[in-house]
């Protein structure tokens, strides 16, 4: 049996700030390359800007179904039955439910909606800091604590049960070899209070967006059961929770780790749409995600079979000259431009606008309000954390002089 070269990988506990340095070659190249994934199968690996986006882009000849990041999870079974996790759907189901569901979280009406809630959760987390002992963690204790609030603002969930987030978010992106069928068990708390609440806001409406959901599924040909309406609101209270509040952790490390970049966007606040729109093709899908092949077909001319498996290398897409003739370098001014750390084509991320909003408010916040804040540790110091595949700082240690008032 042939044995393929690893998958490349940042090394264990080592932030993911830049692709692994094979990836240069392999995109000057635009080789599409067998590979061995850390989940124990083989893969094609698709790491230039061209394939990649081909590849996301084409649902007919790439299938979602395995999972996105199945292939760095040991133990997981990307055949796994799909279950109706939306994103390992594809089709017109998967249509049908992304057209239900998307425009309570990307309509522009909703998301001017969205913004003041937003800015008073960043708003009284930094009122949280003030008195704080130092250093503290802006991890835990800032992009946890946003990402959380917001989402379960949206859906409606009280204090008490937002501990779900983190059990849940552990179980289903646990990377360290949690096998398949041990995820029904952990992932069961969460849907069995997604099923309460479904069924509370059918009895009672609120101004939420499980109640939105609902009445404006009513008017739809066919709409959301109340199983794909728990599954939904399921996976955006996992998103909130871990992929955005690791971005926006990963992205205050880009700017407090160089200093001018910091004091850049404090002279300058405005510039944070762009700053936040940068951290995520800078440092977005670091893993990369997974598609398999539904038919005999090619990539750049290299043929692949019907049910091979395409790792599609995301962060190093992002670099790809192609993109951009400095993609390696972090520029917050950047003008934002077709990069791929939301994803492509019909799985692209659902809640994409709801991140740029928390993105852009959360970096604007502590800019305007703290533009003393620094870091207390090297950033060769900071870990990676090991209990997920969004691969985000372990921790954000971070100090400060002063908290400016609102």
């Amino acid at each position: 049996m042939t044995t393929h070269p690893p998958l490349p990988q940042a090394p264990e506990r080592q932030l993911p700030f830049d692709p692994p340095p094979e990836y240069a070659a392999l995109r000057a190249s635009g080789e599409v390359v067998r590979v061995s994934t850390p989940a124990g199968f083989d893969a094609w690996l698709v790491s230039d800007y061209a394939g990649v986006r081909e590849v996301l882009g084409d649902g007919r000849r790439f299938s979602a179904r395995p999972g996105s990041t199945a292939h760095v999870m040991p133990g997981f079974d990307p055949e796994s039955p799909v279950d109706d996790l939306f994103t390992r759907m594809d089709g017109p189901e998967h249509i049908r439910i992304r057209r239900n569901f998307a425009p309570q979280l990307s309509h522009p009406r909703r998301l001017a909606e969205l913004k003041p809630l937003v800015q008073e959760t960043v708003d009284d987390a930094i009122d949280g800091l003030k008195g704080a002992a130092q250093p503290h963690d802006l991890h835990v204790h800032y992009s946890r604590l946003i990402s959380t609030t917001v989402i379960a603002e949206l859906i409606g969930v009280p204090q008490e049960s937002r501990h779900l987030f983190y059990d849940t978010a552990k179980a289903l992106f646990d990377p360290t070899g949690k096998a398949t069928e041990e995820l029904g068990p952990a992932l069961l708390p969460l849907y069995v209070y997604m099923q309460e609440l479904v069924a509370a806001r059918r009895a009672e409406p609120g101004d939420d967006v499980v109640s939105r959901l609902i009445a404006f599924n009513a008017q739809a040909e066919r709409p959301l059961s109340d199983h794909e309406l728990i599954m939904m609101n399921g996976a955006l209270f996992i998103f909130g929770f871990d992929v955005i509040s690791s971005r926006l952790s990963g992205g205050l490390l880009m700017l407090l780790s160089d200093r001018s970049r910091w004091e850049r966007l404090c002279a300058d606040p405005d510039l944070a749409p762009t700053a936040a729109e940068e951290v995520v093709r800078f440092l977005g899908s670091p893993t990369g995600l997974l598609r398999q092949a539904t038919e005999d077909t090619t990539v750049h001319g290299q043929p692949i079979t019907a049910g091979d498996y395409v790792v599609l290398a995301v962060q190093s897409a992002n670099r790809d000259t192609a993109l951009l003739p400095d993609g390696d370098v972090f520029d917050m001014a950047r003008k934002p431009g077709p990069h791929l750390g939301f994803g492509h084509g019909a799985h692209a991320c659902v809640a994409q606008q709801i991140a740029r909003v928390q993105l852009t408010a959360a970096l604007r916040g502590l800019a305007t309000r703290v533009p003393s804040l620094r870091l207390v540790k090297p950033l060769s110091e900071i870990e990676c954390r090991d209990d997920s595949t969004a691969r985000g700082p372990a921790e954000v240690p971070a100090a400060w002089d002063e908290v400016l008032p609102r």
